[in-house]
């Protein structure tokens, strides 16, 4: 039976190490550390988990930079989004999970807006019981935290396209966080036809190894030039409107990089759910969908300023991860 939120347990603690930042600007001049900010109480729907591993997306320094001020005004706030670690505590309401359950998930249930302020660069967190899953048990918590956000975009982006078996696609950015899992979803999962991919030259091998029928060199290459066409163009990496001119006649461009234009281009936010990743569970726990990690991963909690401004340079391939949280 689920521990309720007012149990009173001294092990249970009040505060968490944490970074912080309470103005908006570069990472390397806001970011703080904080050994002892306060942790919300817990609702019924919320589990309170141990933070062991935290991967980085860019949506975390846009967010420190204040691009999403107008939907996030709320200060000082702990960032991270996606987490991985184990349960301590679980709200009067939990079914799904127990105390010591190992979990991952993005704790950030609409991408751009209504954002945590205590977010996973903490050593506990909170977030609700539908936006976590248990974690795949052949996967370490470093590999598990690089999955939710990244692999959760990848797949509502097919979602939104309606693509299907047999069809062909065309990803921008394929070595990135994004991009190396909408390679396989595509292979794996929706049985795509071929699968194009664009990178930079030292990382079109790996584009091969985590199938890639043709890995495009966006050194070399402009991508709308080649003769070959594609039913889907999925845009990682903010290059719509060039996108519209390698798709077939009644294919669709989806992008996760605002603005989305031309108009007729499917941009979308991430809305976060724990069962996008039971649903991919199988294929995690097979081996055939892998996190990718970049060769940095992983950094420890005392280096996140110097993670992130990595992170900025755009050179990382897959995911970068902080691990141990203290």
């Amino acid at each position: 039976m689920a521990e309720d939120a007012s149990t009173t347990d001294s092990t249970i603690p009040t505060h968490t190490k944490a970074w912080y930042y309470s103005q908006h600007g570069r990472p390397a001049d806001v970011l703080k550390f904080d050994p002892n900010w306060p942790l919300p109480q817990l609702k019924d729907d919320q589990v309170l988990i141990k933070v062991i591993a935290v991967s980085l997306n860019p949506v975390d320094y846009k967010r420190i930079h204040g691009e999403f001020k107008d939907t996030d005004s709320y200060l000082p706030i702990v960032p991270g989004f996606d987490v991985a670690g184990i349960v301590v505590k679980v709200g009067g309401e939990v079914r799904k999970f127990k105390v010591g359950d190992e979990i991952y998930g993005d704790i950030n249930e609409e991408g751009l807006s209504n954002l945590k302020i205590l977010g996973t660069l903490s050593e506990y967190t909170v977030a609700e019981e539908k936006q976590l899953a248990h974690k795949p048990s052949n996967l370490s918590f470093i590999e598990a935290a690089s999955i939710p956000l990244a692999c959760e975009t990848a797949l509502e982006g097919f979602e939104h396209a309606q693509f299907s078996a047999g069809q062909s696609i065309l990803v921008l950015g394929g070595a990135g966080g994004v991009g190396s899992y909408a390679i396989q979803l595509a292979k794996h999962v929706y049985k795509a036809s071929k699968i194009a991919a664009t990178a930079s030259t030292g990382k079109l091998e790996l584009l091969r190894e985590i199938g890639v029928d043709f890995p495009i060199d966006y050194t070399k290459y402009n991508f709308e030039d080649l003769p070959e066409k594609y039913d889907l163009v999925y845009d990682a990496v903010g290059q719509t409107e060039r996108a519209f001119k390698a798709i077939k006649e009644g294919g669709k461009v989806v992008s996760i990089v605002p603005p989305a234009y031309p108009p007729p281009a499917i941009f979308f936010a991430l809305s976060s759910k724990g069962s996008y990743l039971e649903k991919l569970r199988p294929y995690f726990e097979s081996g055939q969908v892998k996190p990718i990690l970049d060769a940095k991963t992983p950094l420890p909690f005392s280096q996140l300023i110097e993670a992130i401004s990595y992170l900025e340079t755009s050179r990382a391939t897959g995911k970068v991860v902080i691990y141990p949280i203290p």
